[in-house]
């Protein structure tokens, strides 16, 4: 869950951020850039509260 909670922040973030540089917003392009730093830092704190794979919290899908 911690990874796919950092990709899909910075999904948006990136998708954002290039629109933005095709339009020429260099504030919106900035303040996804920041985005893709909190991002990472969300992975890493779900991951530390046991979220990523093999956490406390992990739970796996059997494939039947």
């Amino acid at each position: 869950m911690a990874a796919w909670a950092a990709v899909i922040i910075m999904l948006v973030a990136f998708a954002v951020g290039t629109i933005a540089f095709c339009f020429d917003y260099p504030v919106v392009v900035w303040i996804a850039a920041g985005f893709e730093v909190v991002g990472l830092i969300v992975g890493q704190v779900l991951k530390r509260m046991g979220y990523g794979v093999g956490g406390s919290r992990y739970a796996s899908k059997v494939h039947e």
